[in-house]
């Protein structure tokens, strides 16, 4: 009997062995929890204690010819799952993307790139409604990288259905939208010409247009493009970027003139890291909308039309724990006349 188990013993290790080298790879989790506590003048703040925790599955590996591959899966707060993409480099020939659609692709990347000590200045606990530069991005795509050359990446990205994300293998969206495919391009320069000077420097700039048409059938496509410059300079970080939106028709409403469908926006962030462990940080963003000036059709008439949003923020790192703090204010809220806002939010990140 004994004999029998060391035989099968020796044919399952064999056995698990081959599975082994047929699935060669690595998986790794990577994750962490942020608790906050957020103060709010004007919005009714309710319970002001928040918690979330994540986690990310990335898997690995490299196929006989040298290209390698990376699979990522994304679960946010309580486990739900957020996104995943699939990603395969090609060896000198560059990058292809699947995206699920995480904002991750296009020029969603580029939504906004400014320098800051924990998050963005409209994304630290107080909805401002500000207008982001997603394209594809904010759908299920595809996207191309090139190689770098001379400090140059160029990136392009293609989503069959503008809109639809999150689909499982072997499914199709079970419906059209008003929109159709959506293009993006973007480029990334960092010209340091082999100089200590401009190691810091880098460019960058994006645009997208969607295929969009009205219930009547005529055609309006929607365009979105984005362009900045960030420089790092020893410990000080600079960067200011501008973006503009244009909506296209309005689906709902065919043939509408008195709206609003171009909006611009222009940010700036400065950053200091003090030393290694404690590093401030501050922000604006200001966002404006232009076009049709009919104030019956408009949120909050025509002295609405421009929010302003600014961030001052700290944050000290020890280990795999961050203390975090961002008082930020916001004129205009979502366009609307005098909703004034500020925030006061203090986080405490674990990661692991």
């Amino acid at each position: 009997m004994n004999k029998l188990t060391k035989v099968g013993c020796s044919a399952l290790c064999g056995s698990l062995a081959a599975i082994a080298s047929a699935n060669a790879g690595d998986l790794t989790i990577t994750g962490g929890a942020d608790m906050t506590w957020i103060s709010m003048n004007g919005p009714v703040t309710g319970n002001p204690l928040g918690i979330g925790s994540n986690f990310t599955l990335k898997g690995s590996g490299e196929l006989d010819n040298g290209w390698t591959f990376d699979v990522t899966t994304a679960f946010g707060n309580v486990g739900a799952f957020s996104a995943a993409n699939i990603s395969l480099g090609l060896g000198g020939l560059g990058k292809l993307n699947f995206n699920q659609g995480n904002s991750g692709n296009g020029i969603a990347a580029f939504d906004d790139k400014m320098p800051t000590a924990w998050e963005e200045s409209w994304g630290a606990g107080l909805s401002t409604g500000v207008r982001l530069p997603l394209g594809s991005g904010a759908s299920q795509n595809m996207m191309y990288t090139t190689p770098t050359i001379l400090g140059t990446t160029m990136t392009f990205t293609y989503a069959p259905s503008y809109g639809v994300s999150d689909q499982a293998d072997k499914t199709a969206s079970n419906n059209n939208t008003d929109d159709d495919a959506s293009y993006d391009a973007t480029l990334n320069i960092n010209p340091s010409l082999g100089t200590e000077i401009l190691s810091g420097l880098n460019i960058f700039a994006g645009a997208a247009t969607i295929a969009r048409q009205d219930a009547s059938g005529s055609e309006d496509d929607a365009y979105e493009g984005v362009a900045g410059v960030t420089y790092d300079i020893g410990p000080l970080s600079l960067g200011a970027q501008w973006s503009a939106d244009y909506t296209g028709v309005d689906a709902s409403n065919p043939g509408a003139v008195n709206k609003y469908n171009f909006y611009k926006a222009n940010a700036f962030g400065v950053a200091f890291n003090v030393n290694d462990d404690l590093s401030i940080s501050y922000g604006e963003w200001s966002h404006r909308k232009a076009g049709y000036t009919d104030s019956a059709t408009v949120q909050g008439g025509e002295n609405s039309k421009q929010i302003d949003v600014s961030s001052l923020q700290i944050a000290y790192t020890m280990g795999g724990a961050s203390i975090r703090l961002a008082d930020t204010n916001a004129d205009n809220v979502s366009w609307s006349a005098g909703a004034n806002h500020s925030a006061t939010t203090i986080s405490l990140g674990l990661a692991f």
